[in-house]
């Protein structure tokens, strides 16, 4: 039984969006691994930017940084 957990920011990501992955997920362990899609389980957790870090510093800071940037 597969199980896929993805883990993305919580920015906007659309239930479609989302679909998508999901069925896109399962095709391709169901193509690779010759895997029944109705025992592959696929997980999206979303997680605020303030929760997710890079090279010691919160995503919403470099997020907020590369805004600034584009709008110089």
């Amino acid at each position: 039984m597969p199980f896929i957990k993805i883990e993305i920011t919580r920015e906007s990501v659309t239930k479609e969006q989302k679909q998508i992955l999901i069925k896109g997920v399962t095709n391709l362990i169901t193509e690779t691994l010759n895997k029944d899609p109705h025992l592959t389980h696929v997980v999206i957790q979303e997680v605020d930017l303030d929760n997710w870090g890079y090279a010691g510093e919160q995503g919403s800071v470099i997020r907020e940084r590369a805004l600034q940037k584009k709008e110089k």
